[in-house]
């Protein structure tokens, strides 16, 4: 029985998990942490977002929210907002990530399925969730300026680089406005298969806003963990819009939405290295880096793309986002 935080065999006694085998599962960039448990043949998963630095709030609402139109979130079987504890149906060890490395043949399939799971939650009206607007657009892409340039000994102009944001996300603002519900981190390693190829498990949305069609298609198919060609990036986005009528400056927001989504991951990674300790992340940068170099050569981006060639060096961005002295 591998160790349990402080207050967790209260919460499951009280939820009659009591007597079960737990096994600590791998933790992700957060304080949340895992344990699978097996009660005979049964088994759930405990999650632990400790207090004050998680809320398991907004995980429960969301959560919620997927499992009443339909979505298949995991259900809740207990929870304990006091101490951060979440009793949750176990979606077994079929992750995505994890069945793709094994079976590589079946990536065009298994994407698509996840791009099916997109479109169904397209169709839903938006939940009752934040709306994702210009300011945290704006501090996410600060994230960038903020970690990133000082590792690197840049100064750069951090006005003129947020005006320049401002420019390139005003169409996207204007045609999200009537938004869906993104769970703005949905990617390989946070979708379960269910029964083989089957219907799409959800993980990781706690932090769920109202926003744009394109930005969970960006975080599945410019995926920072793992390798997305560009032949099967265009395939499915095909597929989604083959599904759907998302309008004709759709692909410019989906670039616009890259571009602003892996600026924010350089910055995220480079404090995870920085701050939390983490340098492991760094390892990451140069695929995000290849990404958004994509999408900034998209005509929608030519501000920010400009800000770029004036205040990151040229090396830096041939050598994707350069080396770290760790």
């Amino acid at each position: 029985m591998s160790e349990l935080p402080e207050g967790a065999d209260t919460f499951l006694a009280a939820a009659g998990w009591g007597a079960a085998e737990s096994t600590a599962l791998t933790g992700d960039a957060s304080f949340r942490r895992y344990w699978r448990l097996k009660r005979g043949e049964d088994s759930a998963l405990l999650m632990h977002a400790p207090p004050p630095q998680e809320d398991i709030r907004p995980f429960v609402k969301v959560d919620r929210w997927l499992c009443e139109h339909g979505l298949r979130a995991p259900e809740i079987h207990a929870e304990n907002e006091e101490h951060g504890f979440v009793l949750l149906e176990d979606f077994g060890a079929a992750r995505m990530r994890d069945y793709l490395d094994e079976w590589p043949q079946d990536e065009t399939e298994t994407y698509r399925g996840a791009i099916d799971a997109l479109v169904d939650l397209h169709t839903k009206p938006a939940g009752p969730f934040p709306e994702y607007g210009w300011s945290e657009y704006a501090r996410e892409v600060g994230l960038l300026t903020e970690w990133y340039a000082p590792a690197q000994g840049l100064e750069v102009d951090e006005g003129g680089y947020i005006d320049a944001w401002q420019d390139a996300m005003l169409p996207v603002l204007r045609n999200q406005r009537q938004g869906v519900t993104v769970l703005r981190d949905y990617h390989a390693e946070n979708i379960m298969l269910l029964g083989a190829l089957g219907r799409q498990g959800l993980l990781d949305f706690q932090d769920a806003l109202v926003g744009h069609k394109a930005y969970d298609l960006v975080s599945l198919l410019q995926d920072a963990r793992r390798d997305v060609s560009p032949e099967l990036e265009r395939a499915m986005l095909d597929h989604y819009l083959s599904k759907t009528d998302p309008g004709e400056d759709f692909e410019a927001d989906y670039a616009r939405l890259g571009a602003q989504r892996n600026a924010k991951i350089v910055g995220i990674f480079t404090r995870l290295w920085k701050r939390d300790g983490k340098p492991r992340y760094l390892d990451l940068i140069p695929r995000v880096w290849n990404l958004m170099e994509r999408d900034l050569a998209h005509p929608a981006l030519e501000p920010v793309a400009k800000w770029f060639d004036t205040n990151v060096p040229r090396e830096l961005r041939d050598n994707l986002g350069g080396e770290f002295q760790r």
